[in-house]
C-alpha cells in the first residue's frame, strides 16, 4: 500500500476549554483498559480508532455509555427498576460530565419474529392511524390496520336511547375489531408439522415416546402428560383414538390437578408454537433450532398471502393502495406516494409520515419496504435502521455512541452516513464513534486512537488530538490513515467459471454472469444493489462451495474459540497426558467444572419479579474450573491459565518445548492468519464483532477441502494496518489453488481483486443487474458506475 496525498479536512470548531463542556474519565479498568484517563470534548464528533482489540469498545461502551445508562436507570423507582437489567458500576475511579447516552449499535434486530422494518421505526404506526382517517370503507380504529391485534368477541352494557330523554342500559356482544389474519395469527407464515419428529407412536408415553426437545417424562412437561388423564400413558399412541390423538396435539389450554397442584395442559402443537416457534427461530439453542428444522415447515399463509393481515384489513384502501400494498412498497416509493397525498385533515401526520420516509431515503436504505421483517437486516442495516428514529428527535444535548456506523456501506452511501453524523453534532449532541474507515475518521472534530497493540498490549491512550495531528503522530492509525492500495499490475488468468443464469433473487433482474474461477473476484455495488441476492441465492449450496458470513455462530454462553475451533480436544489430551488423569477434567463442561456454578464461572440468582442478577462465583472465583483441576499443569500453567493466553501467545506455547501440540499449532496459526492474533482462547463468543466471527469462521474452513470461498465484507471491524495482512491471507488462499469471491465495499480489496463484478446501478429496484464485469484496471478506466468512480479516486487515478 502506499501513502495517499493528504486531502483537506473541513474546519471543525474549536473545542470548548471548560470544564463543563468535557467528559471526564479517570482510571478506568474495564477489560484490558490499563488506567486510562482521558477528557473528551462534549458537543463534538470525536472518533475512536485503534487495531482490533485495542479497548476502544471497553472505553465507549463499557465505559461511558454504560455508567450513564446505570445513573438514568437509578433516576426510576424501584418498581420500574425491577424490570430493568441490573448493571453494575463500571471498574472506573471517575466519570464526570456524562449526559444520557443513545447507543446505536450493530447488535441484530427481530428477536420478535413478529418485528419489521415498518414496527421498528414507527412507521407503522403512523401508517395505520392514516387508514383509519382515509380508508376506505373505514373499518375502526388504527388497530384494525395491525397484524399484531387480534378480533376479539367481546360483551358489555351498552345505553340505548328511548326518546324523550330516557335511556335503557342493554347487554350487547360486540367485536374488537383488530387487524391479525386469524389464520397465521399475523406471521404470515402457516406451519405443517411432521407428526413423526414429534414422538415414536410405536411406544407409549412412559416408555418415551415424545421425541421434544425439553419434554422427557422425568420433567414437569412429562408428568403433566402423564398424568393429565386425557388417554392412558402406557398405551403405545399409534394405538389411541381420534378424540385421544386430538387431545394429545391441539387440545385447548385445560386446568388440571396432579399430585396436588393446579397446572394447566395444552396440546403438543400449540405448546410448542408458543415455546418455540414464538422467537426468531435462529436465537434458538442449537439442538432445539435442529428439532424445529426437522419437524415445522413454514409456507405463505393462504388466507392473507403472506401479508399477515385480515381481510377487513386489506379491503379499506386510500387511492387503491390497502396498508398491505403500500408497507410492501420500496420505501423510497413509498415517500413519493405520500408525498402526492393532499389532504389537510392529516396534513400534520403526512407531514411526519414524509420525513421518516425521506430518512430512510437519506441513510442508504430507501431500497427497504417496511414489511421486511427486522430479523433480516443486517448488522449495518439495523444501525441504520436504529438511528433513523434519533433523525427528527428534538433531544439535545445528548451523547450518541456509534459502532462502526460504515460497516455495509459503499463508499457513496458513507458520504451521506457522515453528513448524518455531522447533523447529530451540529444539533447540540456529542457524538462518539468507534471507527476504522479513514473517510469516517477524517470528519472528526477530536480523535482518540487506543493500542497499541490488541487485548494485553492494548488499552492505552497512544494520541489525542486533531486529524492532522493524527497523520503526523507516530501510531500504527497515524502511520496507515492514508494508505491506499495499488492496482495489479498483473491479474491471475481464471482456471473455468461458474456459470450464473436467469438469477431472479429479491430486486435480481434475470442476472446471467460468468463468474471466473481460480482467482480473486470481488462483487460490488451499493447497499441494496443485489450483492448477496446473487451470491447467496445463485452461488451459495452449490458443491464444493464454502460460505463464511458474519451471521451469528450458534453455541452457548460457555463456547469460546477454543471450543468452536476444535482446539481444545488436543488441549485437554496433552493436559490429561502430562499429569495421568482423564481428559474430561479439564472441561468445564464436564467432570472439572466448579461444581459450585456448573463450570458457567458466575453464578445467576432469579429474584423473581426483578431483574435476574448475575455475580461471579465465589466458590472458583469465575475461573470454571474446580480447585483440585488447576493443581495440575502443562509447560507451568493451568488450564484456566491457558485458556486466558491471547492466540498470539499460544502460537509460542504450543510451538516448542514440554508444551508442544503440533495440532492445536496448526490451528492457531490459522486464528493467527486470519487476524485474530488478539483474541483470548476462552473469550465467551457471545462477545464477538460481526466481522471477528466471520474470521473465526474462516479459519474453521481454511482446512476444509471446498474449491469456492464465500465471504461476506471480510474486513468488518479490521483496523487500516489490518487490511494488508487480509489482502495476503486471500492471496493465499488462492494461490493454493481456492477461489475466493468477496462481496466487499472496501477499496483497498477492490484494488487487488483479479476480477470485479459491479452491481447496480442503484438499489431496491433501481438495481439488481450487472453493470460492469472486468479487471479493476478497466473499471477505473470507463468511470462508467459509482463503483469506478469511488475507486478511481482512491488509488488516485
Amino acid at each position: 500500500m502506499s501513502r495517499a496525498t493528504r486531502t483537506a479536512k473541513p474546519q471543525a470548531t474549536p473545542h470548548a476549554a471548560d470544564s463543563h463542556d468535557l467528559i471526564r474519565v479517570h482510571g478506568a479498568r474495564v477489560n484490558n483498559l490499563k488506567d486510562v484517563s482521558i477528557e473528551i470534548p462534549k458537543r463534538r464528533l470525536t472518533a475512536f480508532t485503534g487495531v482490533s482489540g485495542s479497548g476502544k469498545s471497553s472505553l465507549v461502551f463499557g465505559t461511558i455509555a454504560a455508567e450513564s445508562q446505570r445513573l438514568i436507570n437509578e433516576t426510576y423507582s424501584a418498581f420500574v427498576q425491577g424490570f430493568m437489567p441490573t448493571l453494575a458500576r463500571p471498574d472506573v475511579d471517575v466519570l464526570d460530565g456524562l449526559t444520557t447516552a443513545i447507543i446505536v449499535d450493530q447488535e441484530r434486530m427481530g428477536a420478535n419474529p413478529r418485528s419489521t422494518v415498518g414496527t421498528a421505526t414507527d412507521a407503522n404506526a403512523m401508517l395505520r392511524i392514516l387508514f383509519s382517517r382515509l380508508g376506505k370503507p373505514h373499518i375502526g380504529s388504527p388497530q384494525a390496520y395491525s397484524f399484531n391485534v387480534p378480533t376479539v368477541r367481546a360483551s358489555g352494557a351498552i345505553t340505548v336511547e328511548r326518546g324523550e330523554g330516557k335511556t335503557k342500559t342493554e347487554k350487547a356482544t360486540f367485536n374488537r375489531l383488530g387487524g391479525m389474519c386469524p389464520r397465521c395469527e399475523g406471521m404470515g407464515a402457516v406451519t405443517d408439522f411432521d407428526l413423526t419428529a414429534l414422538y415414536d407412536d410405536n411406544l407409549s408415553l412412559n416408555q418415551g415416546a415424545l421425541t421434544i426437545p425439553g419434554y422427557s417424562m422425568d420433567g414437569w412437561y412429562g408428568r403433566i402428560y402423564r398424568g393429565c388423564g386425557f388417554f392412558d400413558p402406557d398405551k403405545p399412541i399409534r394405538k389411541y383414538t381420534k378424540r385421544e390423538q386430538h387431545d394429545l396435539l391441539y387440545k385447548e389450554p385445560t386446568k388440571i390437578k396432579i399430585e396436588g397442584i393446579n397446572l394447566t395442559y395444552e396440546g403438543l402443537i400449540p405448546k410448542i408454537q408458543k415455546s418455540f416457534l414464538a422467537k426468531d427461530v435462529d436465537a434458538l439453542q442449537p439442538h432445539v433450532r435442529a428439532f424445529v428444522d426437522r419437524a415445522v415447515t413454514f409456507t405463505t399463509c393462504p388466507d392473507c398471502e403472506g401479508t399477515r393481515l385480515s381481510k377487513e384489513a386489506r379491503s379499506s384502501k386510500i387511492k387503491g393502495k390497502s396498508i398491505a400494498d403500500v408497507c410492501a412498497m420500496q420505501i423510497s416509493d413509498l415517500a413519493d406516494w405520500v408525498r402526492a397525498l393532499n389532504e389537510p385533515s392529516v396534513a400534520p401526520l403526512l407531514k411526519g409520515l414524509q420525513h421518516l420516509l425521506d430518512s430512510f431515503d437519506q441513510i442508504g436504505l430507501g431500497y427497504l419496504a417496511l414489511d421486511r421483517p427486522a430479523g433480516t437486516l443486517s448488522g449495518g442495516e439495523a444501525q441504520r435502521t436504529k438511528m433513523i428514529r434519533h433523525l427528527g428527535s428534538s433531544l439535545t444535548d445528548v451523547t450518541y455512541v456509534f459502532d462502526e456506523p460504515t460497516i455495509g456501506l459503499h463508499p457513496h452511501d458513507i458520504e451521506r452516513m457522515n453528513q448524518l453524523l455531522l447533523q447529530l453534532r451540529d444539533k447540540g449532541n456529542t457524538v462518539l464513534v468507534v471507527e476504522h474507515k479513514p473517510e469516517t475518521i477524517a470528519i472528526a472534530d477530536h480523535v482518540v486512537d487506543l493500542g497499541p497493540g490488541a487485548g494485553t498490549h492494548g488499552g492505552t491512550i497512544c494520541f489525542e488530538g486533531t486529524v492532522d495531528d493524527l497523520r503526523d503522530s507516530d501510531t500504527i492509525t497515524g502511520r496507515h490513515l492514508d494508505d491506499r492500495a495499488t492496482i495489479k499490475e498483473k491479474v491471475r488468468p481464471p482456471a473455468g467459471t461458474l456459470q450464473v443464469r436467469g438469477a431472479t433473487t429479491n430486486n435480481l433482474r434475470n442476472v446471467k454472469v460468468d463468474i471466473p474461477l481460480g482467482v480473486l473476484v470481488v462483487v460490488t455495488g451499493v447497499a441494496g444493489s443485489g450483492k448477496s441476492s446473487l451470491i447467496h441465492g445463485s452461488v451459495a449450496g452449490r458443491d464444493g462451495v464454502v460460505v463464511v458470513d458474519q451471521g451469528a455462530i450458534r453455541g452457548s454462553r460457555r463456547s469460546n474459540p477454543a471450543t468452536y475451533t476444535g482446539l481444545l480436544e488436543p488441549i485437554r489430551k496433552a493436559f490429561a497426558k502430562a499429569n495421568g488423569v482423564k481428559p474430561a477434567l479439564f472441561s468445564s463442561n464436564s467432570e472439572g467444572a466448579c461444581p459450585a456454578c456448573n463450570g458457567a464461572g458466575v453464578i445467576y440468582t432469579d429474584l423473581g419479579v426483578m431483574a435476574t442478577v448475575e455475580s461471579t462465583c465465589e466458590e472458583c472465583e469465575g475461573k470454571r474450573f474446580q480447585a483440585s483441576v488447576l493443581a495440575y499443569t502443562l509447560g507451568g500453567k493451568d488450564i484456566t491459565e491457558v485458556l486466558a493466553m491471547p492466540v498470539t501467545e499460544a502460537v509460542e506455547f504450543f510451538g516448542a518445548g514440554e508444551a508442544r501440540i503440533p495440532a492445536a499449532h496448526k490451528i492457531l496459526d490459522r486464528l493467527a492468519d486470519v487476524g485474530l492474533g488478539y483474541l483470548s482462547l476462552g473469550q465467551p463468543l457471545t462477545t464477538l464483532s460481526g466481522g471477528e466471527r466471520q474470521r473465526l469462521k474462516l479459519a474453521t474452513h481454511m482446512g476444509e477441502s471446498g474449491g469456492v470461498y464465500v465471504l461476506d465484507e471480510p474486513t468488518t471491524g479490521l483496523h487500516l494496518a489490518d487490511v494488508e495482512q487480509l489482502l495476503g491471507l486471500l492471496d493465499r488462499l488462492v494461490d493454493s489453488g481456492k477461489s475466493v469471491i468477496v462481496i466487499e465495499h472496501h477499496q483497498a480489496v477492490m484494488a487487488h481483486a483479479d476480477w470485479i463484478i459491479d452491481l447496480g446501478p442503484g438499489a431496491g429496484h433501481d438495481g439488481g443487474r450487472v453493470v460492469f464485469e472486468g479487471a479493476p484496471a478497466d473499471l477505473i478506466a470507463e468511470r462508467a458506475t459509482l463503483t469506478g468512480q469511488h475507486l478511481a479516486a482512491y488509488v488516485g487515478a
